[in-house]
């Protein structure tokens, strides 16, 4: 088992929600982002999602990162960054071309 968090633009919500269920019933802990529940946050709440989101990645063993037709944001970006500065494993959706 491992624990490996979700990483990926949110127009990609059913494929992350979809990679969560398989990676699960594979028996790995799955974190997963935070999905919005209103139309705008304050920028204080973004830096409090974003920092909370970096402690998962500092718990899991690995990240998965959601890069469906290749496209990765800088948020993602930056993830996958802080990821590999703490030797996580990185896996993807789909192969970097």
């Amino acid at each position: 088992m491992k624990i490996i968090t979700i990483c990926g633009s949110l127009k990609f919500e059913n494929e992350m929600k979809s990679v969560s269920e398989i990676l699960a019933l594979e028996g790995n802990c799955v974190l997963s982002v935070i999905y919005p529940t209103k139309e705008k946050y304050t920028k204080e709440e973004i830096e409090i999602l974003g920092k909370e989101h970096l402690k998962k990645i500092d718990i899991s063993n690995a990240i998965f990162v959601i890069n469906k037709n290749g496209y990765i944001g800088e948020s993602v970006r930056n993830e996958i960054e802080y990821a590999k500065n703490q030797n996580k494993e990185i896996i993807y959706l789909e192969e970097n071309k």
